[in-house]
Order: C-alpha cells, then structure tokens, then sequence
C-alpha cells in the first residue's frame, strides 16, 4: 500500500502497538532488476512487516543527477507496491532517509550488501532503539547502473 508520511508515522506506532516487528528499507529502485527483488524478499523474511521508502524524482536527481531517474516516483511507487511482500511504500524527498527512519522506528534497517553496516544512514538511531542493521549479500552483476550501461551497449 502506498501511503503518505503522516500514514507511515501512525501505522508503524500501531504496529509497534501489537508486537509486529518493522522492517525497513530504502532506495531509488530506478529501473527494477532481479538484485532489488531478492533484496525485498530477504528483507520481508526477517520480521513481520516490510515498509519501503523510495526517493522521490527530486531527491533522485540531487543523488543521481539530472538524467535520472529513468521511471518517475509514480512508476517506481506502483512497481514497489505490487513486489510480492511489500506492505508499505512511502516516498520522501531528503537526500537520505534518516528523518523517515526516526519517524518509523524500524526493528531491522536493511541495505543491500554494496554497503558496510557503519555507512547505513540510520544506524545509529536504530541501534540505540534496540534495532539492528542487517546488510543482504550483493548479487553481482545486478545494478541500475550496469543495467543502464547494459541497454546503450546492445
């Protein structure tokens, strides 16, 4: 379900409420491929309910550059949303997702394994909550980036 900020802060208090455990990713998920997938479903398998936030175009184009990204927030929203296991996709515009984090309060923060678990933004805050960062092994070769490169070139 996608769903506002305003939504996210009070549904993840009620599911705090019963017990649920919150799990918690993010990214730009510009141009879906097989490695955003198995991230998802590793993520959703370690607690009770997964929320995604997603860049929004504004704070894709600060990170990314102009030319990105290639599918509108509204596109990569909509796919997100439908990616069996996803519960909630919220978008925001920071270049990072540290506000939307404390305002979550997730149990697991989980990134992809292209990152060190002391680069997490977030890390801090949702080990002090009692949370933990779990990073997902990488699939090589299973990037936006090298999708991109992979289209120009054929």
């Amino acid at each position: 379900m996608i769903v506002s900020r305003k939504e996210i802060k009070k549904i993840s208090r009620k599911l705090k409420k019963e017990g649920k455990k919150i799990v918690f990713t993010n990214g730009c998920f510009d141009l879906i491929h097989k490695g955003h997938i198995y991230l998802l479903r590793e993520a959703k398998k370690l607690g009770d309910v997964l929320i995604v936030g997603i860049n929004s175009d504004k704070s894709v184009k600060k990170i990314k550059g102009e030319k990105r990204p290639i599918l509108k927030e509204g596109e990569r929203t909509f796919i997100i949303d439908n990616i069996k296991g996803v519960d909630y996709v919220v978008l925001f515009d920071e270049e990072t997702p540290e506000k939307l984090i404390k305002e979550i309060c997730p149990d697991f923060l989980v990134k992809g394994g292209d990152y060190k678990k002391e680069e997490v933004v977030g890390k801090e805050f949702v080990e002090k909550s009692g949370g933990r960062v779990i990073i997902i092994p990488y699939l090589k070769n299973f990037s936006t980036t090298k999708l991109i490169e992979r289209i120009k070139n054929e």
